[in-house]
């Protein structure tokens, strides 16, 4: 079970580092911005929760930043988590199942808290903003499923 974990969160990370990379090679090419919609996912969640991101101006705006970062990372990681632990389980399924099936349950942990706080509404998304989100998360979930199953039936 801790073996699973860690190759869980080592896989997640290792996903993680792909999807920025593939991102920012995006946002390279096209010469696009970041996006800000992670900080206001946190900034929504925080406020409903009664615990507001503190400062103003500059500050806050570096926090909110900082923390959607942080909690794509820790979506990634959990993501990959998950899948290790339901792989140990005995879930096998072929990688070229497994890797997209992945990068869509990554993509659901982002996407979902993008439309329930309102923050995006992906069915207005155009055709460039979908592939600016499948395809980095595609990549992610090939390398966290492969990462996450390695090492066979050990468990």
């Amino acid at each position: 079970m801790i073996r699973n974990l860690l190759r869980g969160g080592v896989a997640g990370a290792a996903g993680t580092t792909v999807l920025n990379a593939v991102t920012y090679a995006d946002m390279a090419y096209r010469g696009r911005g970041s996006s800000g919609a992670p900080g206001e996912v946190v900034d929504r969640l925080a406020d409903d929760t009664g615990h507001p991101v503190p400062g103003s101006g500059d500050t806050r705006t570096n926090r909110l930043t900082g923390l959607g970062a942080l909690s794509g990372i820790a979506a990634g990681c959990g993501t990959g988590v998950a899948v290790a632990l339901l792989h140990g389980a005995g879930l096998r399924l072929p990688w070229w199942l497994g890797g997209p099936l992945t990068g869509a349950l990554a993509m659901a942990a982002a996407d979902l808290p993008l439309a329930g706080t309102g923050v995006s509404d992906p069915r207005t998304w155009s055709a460039k903003d979908w592939a600016s989100d499948v395809v980095p998360h595609l990549a992610y979930g090939l390398v966290t499923y492969a990462v996450a199953t390695s090492g066979g039936n050990r468990g």
